[in-house]
């Protein structure tokens, strides 16, 4: 006998409860061994043995990654994928909650198991390292790791309140060097040519930039090499530079004028400037109305308040953009913490291993599965999610 929608939901519910001490242990394994941009063995190690104890076939080593995987269930379609990311940090480990994203995507994984069992089509987990530092999916995207599917999913924790749509910017990095010329800095300083000086002069450069461009666009970055005596003319300085943007034709542009900041800096000391562009930019996120709206009426069911979108939310840049502009996207966002609680601190990786942070990774994987239901159950639907997708792309 077919049971309901309304049916399908409470089991994926139920499923995603009897998963529940294990995926707290997971969440927490991940956080207490926390991994860099493809280096995350272990994480990646811990979800796929997961996976596969519940059925999953696993491929690991996609898009050359050795840190990426694919664990797919059922097959024909339609093909819906939860994306894990599961990298840490610097110093502050798992301060952007990363452990519980990995573990959200495969608890709704496992539990939208019985839709490909009662309905035609194909569960994916798609474990996606190194978004924080390297943008792995950028990768992945160029490696066509996603060109079959019909819906990417995820949720990323947050502070504040729950909202369904992200406001993520376009980014690239920039890499600069400065070779000058040593010299003894009291008796010979006129035979030098100070690289530190050339890079403080960007610096300030930059700084008076920002002043002048669009509210939504930003560059920031630091110095990570500055010389190594307080006596030697600094023959040799490097830094690395972000520079974002709300989209992609901006971003260009910008990137002319902050690389300007960088040449005066050479013209004015006689230091010789090389730099270099990183080839994977991250893409503005292109939102989907209707998976918005789907996420947010099954959060809502869960007994949370949630936002379609919120003004007041800070702009930061996310590989799920490149993947929004491959395939219909969700990244909403499931509160772990209160409003003030910054991510990227040493307070926010607290939140990630506490009990409000567990709770909201259980709440994030019913979400997911029973957005999951709603395409599957309903061909219109996922209709409206690839309108919605087309629109967007040529908009």
């Amino acid at each position: 006998m077919q049971i309901s929608l309304l049916e399908q939901k409470q089991a994926l519910i139920s499923s995603v409860d009897r998963q529940a001490p294990r995926l707290k242990e997971i969440a927490l394994l991940i956080h207490a061994n926390p991994e860099l941009g493809f280096q995350e063995k272990q994480a990646a190690d811990w979800i796929i043995e997961y996976l596969q104890s519940n059925v999953f076939n696993v491929e690991r080593n996609i898009a050359g990654l050795k840190t990426a995987f694919r664990a797919t269930y059922g097959s024909g379609k339609p093909v819906v994928a939860f994306l894990g990311e599961y990298d840490a940090l610097p110093d502050v480990g798992h301060a952007c909650g990363h452990n519980l994203i990995a573990t959200a995507g495969a608890g709704a994984a496992v539990a939208a198991k019985q839709l490909a069992d009662t309905c035609d089509g194909q569960i994916q987990f798609i474990g996606t390292p190194a978004e924080e530092l390297f943008g792995g999916k950028i990768i992945m995207a160029q490696q066509g790791v996603f060109d079959n599917i019909d819906a990417a999913l995820m949720v990323h924790p947050e502070s504040g309140p729950n909202v369904a749509t992200a406001r993520a910017l376009a980014c690239v990095t920039l890499y600069v060097e400065y070779f000058g010329k040593e010299a003894h800095a009291a008796a010979e300083p006129a035979e030098g040519i100070n690289a530190l000086d050339a890079m403080t002069i960007a610096y300030s450069a930059v700084s008076a930039l920002r002043q002048h461009i669009r509210p939504t666009a930003r560059v920031h970055g630091i110095i990570t090499d500055g010389g190594h005596a307080a006596n030697v003319v600094p023959g040799y300085t490097a830094g690395s530079f972000l520079v974002r943007a709300g989209d992609m034709e901006y971003l260009d542009s910008l990137k002319v004028r902050v690389l300007d900041c960088f040449r005066a800096g050479s013209l004015a000391t006689g230091a010789e400037l090389k730099y270099r562009w990183d080839p994977l930019a991250y893409e503005p996120l292109l939102n989907n109305p209707t998976l918005a709206g789907l996420f947010t009426a099954n959060v809502e069911t869960l007994g949370r308040e949630i936002m379609l979108e919120d003004s007041n939310q800070s702009f930061g840049s996310t590989d799920m953009g490149n993947v929004s502009r491959v395939v219909p996207g969700l990244h909403g966002f499931i509160s772990i913490a209160p409003t003030g609680v910054i991510g990227h601190t040493r307070e926010f990786a607290a939140a990630a291993a506490s009990p409000e942070g567990l709770s909201g990774m259980l709440d994030a994987a019913k979400a997911l599965a029973m957005t999951t239901a709603d395409l599957f159950v309903n061909p219109d639907t996922l209709k409206r999610v690839k309108e919605d997708f087309m629109m967007g792309i040529n908009s």
